[in-house]
């Protein structure tokens, strides 16, 4: 028996290029973007806000003494924040090769790994501050007696990964993914790690199937579409501990979306920030939709702009390539930012201003008292060394009624 290594087929081999891994795109785009407090070490946090204001004007006369309107203020709060984890480990009898790949030694990826999956936890919780706790769709349960389910992000899993299978009959169960098809958008899964596929036949498309990450139907962090609809569209029914019917202030514009097809997107886009202008106060005029909704709009301004400008906003981005455009016409103009980490279901008027994300200290590398970061395991197997990575945490809509939501999106 020998001690336990996981990267025993890379060491002591000459190896003429460079090690190759998947380059993945910068997908936190909400995490960048909104704004953020790394102050909040924990408890309780205050959101007062104005819930009325005073509202008594009346022509040709005094408004009675008893019968004048007031302001009205308040007091919403954040319980606590939430918590992330993410966990990395290394094997010592890697660490003690020597092996030589390409122009270095392995152990100078070990670095890289970590800042690499740093990231990975970045996109992981951007998608959670995005659209919420579940990561993924089932599209299709045709083959899940054999653990396979066609998905609609083929691109949020990878081989090993851990998830929570859960549709609207059936209990949560953990899976883990040990095969990907990113042509037919399958994944295949398993009840245990490197186990064999698994019978899932109890889990189907027609009841709504979705993957999470662990832990996330319990404790994931308030999303930017949860905040947002109304209780009666999908989103929460409270907002800082008070319900949003309560008060205006707590109510973003949602407008049905039911009626948005690939051809007639941009006209329903511009009616749809007609309708926020009418009825927010703010300036929501940054659209968060996914790849596929600002797909369908450039193609459409590709083939007929007609009235409206349309002008890049990233720098040395090219034609298909933009991730935002502006686009302008009589009715106004409009920023469009298609992210990976948004859902096809909705687009989002946001005012970047009514949100904030607090954080006691945003990404953090678990250290122990005497400095450490990692922990070490004894095994009869070798010696192993944990790296953990934390973010604790709340998004907090500070000013829900600036925004807006188009929803139930479905072509």
């Amino acid at each position: 028996m020998a001690t336990s290594r996981s990267f025993s087929s890379m060491l002591n081999e000459y190896l003429p290029t460079e090690l190759l891994k998947e380059e993945l795109l910068k997908r936190d785009w909400i995490l960048s973007n909104v704004e953020k407090d790394d102050n909040w070490l924990g408890g309780n946090l205050v959101v007062p806000f104005q819930g009325a204001r005073a509202s008594s004007v009346e022509f040709g006369q005094l408004a009675a003494q008893g019968d004048i309107s007031e302001y009205q203020y308040v007091r919403g709060n954040v319980a606590a924040y939430k918590e992330v984890w993410g966990s990395l480990v290394f094997q010592h009898t890697d660490l003690m090769q020597h092996g030589t790949i390409s122009e270095q030694n392995f152990l100078k990826m070990l670095p890289d790994m970590i800042d690499d999956f740093m990231g990975y936890m970045k996109e992981v919780i951007s998608i959670n501050l995005g659209t919420g706790p579940e990561f993924a769709v089932v599209s299709s349960s045709a083959d899940a007696a054999t653990g396979v389910f066609v998905v609609d992000r083929i691109d949020r899993f990878s081989i090993g990964q851990k998830c929570v299978l859960d549709d609207n009959d059936s209990g949560p169960t953990d899976v883990y993914v040990i095969g990907v098809n990113i042509d037919d958008n399958k994944v295949t899964l398993s009840a245990t790690r490197g186990g064999a596929a698994a019978n899932l036949a109890a889990y189907t498309s027609a009841q709504a199937a979705k993957f999470y990450h662990p832990g996330a139907q319990a404790n994931s962090f308030t999303s930017i579409q949860s905040a947002l609809l109304s209780q009666a569209a999908g989103g929460s029914a409270q907002l800082h501990g008070i319900s949003k019917t309560a008060w205006p202030y707590l109510q973003a514009t949602n407008v049905s979306g039911a009626s948005v097809t690939a051809t007639n997107i941009v006209e329903k886009l511009f009616d749809f920030y007609t309708t926020v202008r009418q009825k927010a106060r703010g300036n929501a005029n940054t659209f968060l939709m996914s790849y596929k909704h600002l797909a369908s709009v450039m193609k459409l301004l590709e083939t007929q702009k007609g009235g409206f400008k349309v002008t890049p906003t990233t720098q040395n981005a090219s034609l298909y390539g933009w991730t935002e455009i502006e686009i302008t016409s009589v009715k106004g103009a409009l920023k469009l930012v298609g992210i990976q980490e948004w859902a096809d279901s909705s687009i989002v008027a946001l005012d970047l201003s009514a949100f904030k994300f607090y954080s006691n200290g945003m990404m953090k590398k678990r250290q122990s008292p005497d400095g450490k970061e990692y922990f070490e395991v004894r095994g009869t197997t070798g010696f192993s060394y944990i790296v953990d990575v934390a973010c604790f945490g709340e998004l907090v809509c500070l000013k829900p009624s600036t925004c807006g939501v188009l929803h139930s999106i479905s072509y």
